[in-house]
């Protein structure tokens, strides 16, 4: 026999079922002002998660990145050898991959042009994914280019780019990647092509996850920017995805708030329902505790009703919360099976509990005044 089948051989039980559908209309309204405060709760929580989802998304693979750049009080106009020795040495096994960068404009024998960036490097491996053709680790010939550039352009893997004169045969097309990862027009070649410019504009350290990258920078601020002098600009991109979790974390608890508002006002609609009702029977009740039945058992039934319109109530608003999250992660995150997972369940599950014991405390009072109430005065009315 199942729990259910327990509780439905409770007296208690029964009335209270039966009572709930003497005025459908009161108990249908007071059902949607539930519904309505789980959906805010619930739908308000899974959009904070995917909010959240989605910052780490756009920070993409940056997160493990340590970007170096020459910083004001710098006596070069970049960053020198010695200097990309020195990180390497701070660096430890992380991978640092000094750049130079310029710009140029490529075009076709049919007069179609694109103005792209120039970034010259030895190790793209470590910086890019091709979608196609090759991706050097060790990069001393041929040339990269992106993706749009390649479409725009009409080029296709072996033919030649040229740059200060020089040709250069494609040898892979760089993915596009979304939020802050490298994306547009790009021309990468081997760091030969900018032979003539003596210093490097900025140098990227990869290490193996977040806390080791911030690490490195931390390092890398004492070894370079001792005596609050900026020798070189150093940014780790997992302080910035720190800072903004922990924004999205006060802003899904500000929502939180906010929705809880509704499930208190949908709690006053039940504590005036619940009380209407036990006015509206108050004769009934006292022919019940007249013929014998106690108070317990009274207010238990009140209590059912109350429990019955939060069950309700959360089930239906879970359901819709389950339906505006798969709505939510399809818009932010393009994927809306994520919904399902559990950082976005446990708000259904919040929200469908808040709203049982919400409903349940509304019920306190009106049971017992109810329970309370001498069978005699009832009688009188």
């Amino acid at each position: 026999m199942s729990v259910t089948d327990l509780l439905w051989r409770v007296p208690s039980v029964q009335m209270a079922w039966r009572n709930l559908g003497r005025n459908r209309i009161r108990t249908a309204l007071a059902t949607l002002g539930i519904v309505i405060g789980v959906v805010a709760i619930a739908s308000l929580g899974i959009a904070g998660v995917a909010l959240q989802q989605q910052a780490t998304a756009d920070l993409g693979s940056l997160t493990n990145e340590v970007m170096i750049s020459s910083g004001p009080d710098s006596d070069s106009d970049g960053i020198t050898d010695e200097q990309v020795e020195e990180i390497r040495s701070v660096a430890g096994d992380a991978a640092v991959v000094p750049e130079k960068t310029n710009q140029t404009t490529l075009s076709t024998r049919d007069g179609r042009e694109a103005f792209v960036s120039v970034t010259a490097m030895t190790r793209p491996s470590a910086m890019y994914t091709v979608s196609a053709g090759d991706n050097p680790d060790r990069f001393h010939s041929g040339a990269l280019l992106s993706n749009s550039t390649a479409t725009q352009l009409g080029y296709e893997l072996g033919d030649p780019v040229e740059y200060d004169g020089q040709l250069y045969r494609i040898r892979g097309f760089i993915e596009a990647e979304g939020g802050f990862g490298p994306g547009g027009n790009e021309l990468v070649l081997p760091l030969s092509a900018l032979a003539d410019q003596e210093y490097y504009d900025s140098v990227t350290v990869i290490a193996a996850d977040g806390d080791e990258a911030q690490a490195i920078a931390d390092r890398l601020e004492a070894r370079f920017n001792e005596d609050d002098d900026e020798v070189l600009s150093i940014t780790s991109f997992a302080s910035a995805q720190e800072s903004i979790g922990s924004f999205l974390n006060t802003l899904n608890l500000a929502l939180l708030g906010i929705g809880s508002i509704s499930l208190v006002v949908a709690s006053v609609a039940i504590l005036n329902v619940m009380l209407m009702s036990t006015i509206e029977r108050r004769g009934e009740i006292g022919v019940l505790r007249a013929v014998g039945i106690r108070r317990g058992e009274v207010l238990r039934m009140i209590l059912a009703e109350a429990m019955f319109l939060g069950v309700i109530g959360g089930f239906v608003g879970a359901l819709a919360s389950l339906a505006v999250g798969f709505a939510v992660f399809e818009v932010l995150a393009g994927d809306p099976t994520l919904v399902l997972a559990w950082p976005s369940v446990r708000y259904l599950v919040l929200g469908f509990g808040f709203a049982v014991v919400a409903s349940m405390l509304s019920g306190l009072y009106p049971a017992w005044k109810a329970a309370n109430d001498p069978p005699v005065e009832a009688l009188r009315g």
